[in-house]
């Protein structure tokens, strides 16, 4: 107890002197949320030395020495595996670390020389430091927190609302179990653990298809709670707001009643503490989005990303802090909007890249930025997968990438062009966008960097104030 106040207490001191700051590494399933946080923490841990860092202010002038991992404030939280990740890239054949599948945390001390300027030169200390807390959990999960604005029956009309025709088919099992079920009856817990199970093997079967808004994420990812009762809820089809009154009528023990009261029980005891234990504490975020996964996939997939991400960040707490609101009640007072897997396109599709990314989330950025929180777009490879090559065409010069596919087979390709706006129907039909999934590049040594493509951007843009 003694020691978990003292704790608390150097915390408290610490974001006081604004020496300590919380990330939050904020994306959907596969957005590459594991890459870019073991990117990060390599690319620290090497400053000065073999990271490339030209894009950070600290880094390019000398000042940043370099960073520690040092024992986190939670010691209930598992450690984000990072020794693990940078095991699996130094494999041979090298490969993408393991996908989160439970919440994590790294602490690291950065050490770095404050700018020296005008009359008070003299007295700026020769190094400081910066606490930075990183945060790693599925995103899966993430899904969860839009569940807050709903109770049991208007979930049921959205997820009713959700169910295009690409969708029914992928539920056509969970739909069929659950066509003769009436909301009226008794509730069979044997029946009510079978249909939530095909409605799970749904949302598991639309996740393989390229599909992002699924809910409850859990589903997708249990954790501890497999096989509890509280996974063992699902939409009702065709209910809505006008039979409201008729539902809650209905006895406790009814299929309604039972149903409703689980995804409360989900609500209260699953994601409150997740969203009230996480994210209400952060003072940075970086939302990482895979924009090509959703080129591949086609123009349903892309419109369900960017629903998705809309409903996700109206979750967030943003706003300006004051020195109270940082002791009290931490907010995110600065943002970074990421399309990865920048390396799966030629340099000069980047920008394409970034203009997409700001048109997919085009509502909450304007909201963002009428609010006048700083937010910017960028487009990176946390781990570089391919190499630029040129081939030549009738006389003419062509940007192509090189790189080694997840089966081991060598390609040089141009993936096509990206749309610097949301895709018209005339995209779609041409099919104008495909990509190879790629494994990293190996590296010469252990000792040499790991290649990234604007990571260094990234770090200025979200902690780079904190370095001067």
């Amino acid at each position: 107890m003694r020691q978990t106040l003292a704790r608390e207490v150097s915390n408290l001191i610490e974001r006081g002197r604004d020496r300590q700051l919380r990330l939050a590494v904020t994306g959907l399933s596969r957005a590459g949320k594991t890459a870019f946080l073991t990117s990060l923490v390599h690319q620290l841990r090497h400053a000065g030395l073999e990271a490339r860092l030209d894009l950070l202010p600290a880094a390019r002038e000398g000042r940043l020495l370099g960073a520690q991992r040092i024992a986190q404030a939670d010691l209930g939280i598992p450690r984000f595996p990072y020794d693990q990740a940078l095991a699996a890239l130094d494999a041979e054949p090298p490969r993408w670390p393991d996908p989160t599948r439970g919440i994590s945390e790294l602490r690291l001390r950065i050490r770095y020389r404050p700018e020296r300027h005008g009359l008070l030169a003299g007295f700026a200390s020769d190094s400081a430091t910066l606490t930075l807390d990183l945060f790693d959990y599925p995103g899966e999960w993430l899904l969860d927190l839009p569940l807050l604005e709903h109770d049991y029956l208007s979930w049921c009309e959205r997820q009713q609302a959700s169910l295009s025709p690409a969708r029914r088919e992928l539920a056509s099992d969970w739909l069929a179990a659950i066509d003769a079920l009436d909301p009226a009856a008794s509730a069979d817990e044997a029946r009510l653990a079978g249909i939530a199970e095909h409605y799970a093997g749904y949302l598991r079967a639309a996740r393989e298809a390229g599909f992002a808004d699924l809910q409850p994420g859990r589903f997708l990812l249990p954790g501890d709670l497999d096989g509890a009762p509280v996974l063992q809820f699902f939409p009702l089809p065709g209910v809505g707001e006008a039979d409201r009154a008729r539902l809650e009528a209905l006895p406790e023990d009814s299929v309604y009643r039972t149903l409703a009261r689980r995804f409360a029980y989900y609500q209260q005891h699953v994601v409150k503490p997740f969203y009230r234990e996480h994210f209400r504490r952060f003072d940075r975020q970086i939302v990482l989005v895979d924009v090509l996964g959703a080129l591949n996939a086609g123009p349903e997939r892309f419109e369900d990303l960017s629903r998705a991400l809309a409903t996700l960040m109206k979750s967030f707490d943003y706003g300006k802090r004051s020195l109270l609101t940082r002791l009290f009640a931490p907010r995110i007072d600065r943002l970074a909007i990421a399309a990865t897997k920048a390396d799966h396109v030629t340099p000069e599709q980047h920008g394409k890249l970034v203009a997409l990314l700001e048109a997919l989330l085009a509502e909450p950025i304007k909201d963002l930025r009428y609010a006048d929180i700083p937010v910017r777009a960028l487009s990176l490879a946390s781990l570089r997968a391919t190499e630029v090559h040129e081939v030549s065409q009738q006389g003419t010069r062509i940007p192509a990438l090189r790189g080694t596919d997840l089966a081991g087979e060598a390609h040089l390709v141009f993936p096509g062009e990206v749309p610097a706006r949301l895709p018209r129907a005339d995209f779609w039909a041409r099919q104008g966008f495909s990509f190879t999934a790629f494994r990293p590049l190996p590296r010469a040594s252990r000792g040499d960097g790991l290649p990234h493509i604007r990571l260094d951007a990234a770090l200025d843009w979200l902690i780079g104030d904190k370095l001067t």
